[in-house]
């Protein structure tokens, strides 16, 4: 029997931590929880669990979720955000995998909770995750502050598990469009690190993909104004990107 380690990175995570670590606790045989120096409560909350705190200067998302890996003890991991825990149903699939491992990586279906519903379409399920993998054969990569878990040279078998990993995201609407703004500065920054560039064409064309894809090919319109406003910040998002990073590479050709 294989043994797991429970991942998880925070900041300033005291209203949901709790859950998060209960979903963890009798499935896995550590929990690690990776701090970012949080200002709240988050450290005394975990101080209640057993759990090795870990207090690291916040790196980058994906970063900061590879030095998370490092930290643990074994090398089969269940791997969450600290606004996530496992629904009943996924904790039983994953107890049973410890007896019987046979994939690199198991992807897991996140269910959405926002503003008081929960999201059953538009691009937000299912929004399949590899969550649960052995590190030795994975890392976090991606563009900030889109991570993913991918496996080396994108080999290796993977396989899709029951049960949900829970999500509560946003629960205000003022809160989602602060989120839609810092995301995109962050996306904005890394892609002009890496030298991509903001033509028209791709203002104009991704974010009206963007929304046809969750509102209407992934039936949003089912989750009523909820599934509309996801759709169009969804939109939003990737234009707010390439606006700023068509700014960003403006300002610095001045220089």
């Amino acid at each position: 029997m294989i043994k797991l380690s429970g991942i998880i990175i925070t900041y300033n995570e005291e209203s949901k931590i709790a859950k998060c670590i209960e979903s963890l606790i009798n499935v896995v045989d550590e929990i690690i929880v990776i701090d970012s120096l949080s200002t709240d409560n988050t450290k005394s909350i975990c101080e209640h669990y057993n759990v090795k705190f870990i207090e690291q200067k916040f790196l980058g998302y994906i970063e900061q979720k590879n030095f998370a890996l490092k930290s643990a003890t074994y090398n089969h991991v269940v791997s969450l955000d600290a606004d996530e825990s496992l629904s009943e149903d996924l904790q039983k699939i994953i107890i049973d995998l410890k007896s019987n491992w046979n994939y690199d990586g198991y992807y897991c279906k996140r269910f959405n909770y926002f503003c008081g519903q929960w999201i059953k379409y538009t691009t937000w399920y299912p929004d399949k995750k590899l969550r649960v993998f052995d590190r030795r054969k994975a890392q976090w990569k991606g563009v900030n502050p889109h991570d993913q878990v991918v496996l080396n040279d994108n080999k290796g078998k993977t396989k899709l598990l029951k049960g949900d990993i829970l999500h509560t995201t946003y629960q205000s609407y003022s809160e989602f469009n602060k989120r839609v703004e810092m995301f995109s500065s962050i996306s904005a920054k890394a892609h002009y690190d890496i030298g991509k560039k903001a033509p028209i064409s791709k203002i104009i064309i991704n974010p009206t993909w963007a929304f046809i894809q969750s509102y209407i090919i992934k039936l949003g319109f089912l989750d009523g104004l909820n599934g509309f406003i996801i759709s169009v910040q969804t939109a939003n998002i990737r234009f707010l990107k390439y606006i700023k990073l068509r700014e960003l590479i403006k300002n610095n050709k001045k220089d």
